[in-house]
């Protein structure tokens, strides 16, 4: 799976963001491939530089998907309205996601 991740700092109008997401993810729907979508919102901060505030995420079958929906019509209108609603603070990244099913821990494990 490869995904798009939009990340948004903190210095980002988040009641402009909310305001406008519909308008964005009306076009991002629209992108051919797209088989899923989250946003985390961020609450806390553990350790290291705090710059995000929250991150949007767009899934994707596969690399040649993400090319392609991002080239797309929607994907291109879709891009062009983020960097609108954040005022060009957003960054934008894409890669390969793994996910894994952590195991049960066995009757050893426990002490």
């Amino acid at each position: 799976m490869y995904s798009l991740l939009l990340i948004l700092p903190p210095t980002t109008d988040l009641n402009r963001v909310d305001e406008l997401w519909p308008q964005f993810l009306k076009e991002a729907e629209k992108m051919p491939g797209l088989s899923r979508e989250s946003v985390t919102l961020i609450e806390g901060h553990l350790y290291g530089i705090r710059n995000i505030a929250r991150i949007y995420t767009f899934h994707f079958p596969d690399q040649a998907a993400l090319r392609s929906a991002l080239s797309s019509p929607a994907g291109e209108r879709a891009g062009q309205l983020i960097h609108q609603l954040t005022e060009g603070k957003v960054q934008i990244l894409t890669g390969k996601t793994l996910e894994d099913v952590p195991s049960p821990p066995s009757s050893r494990d426990k002490a």
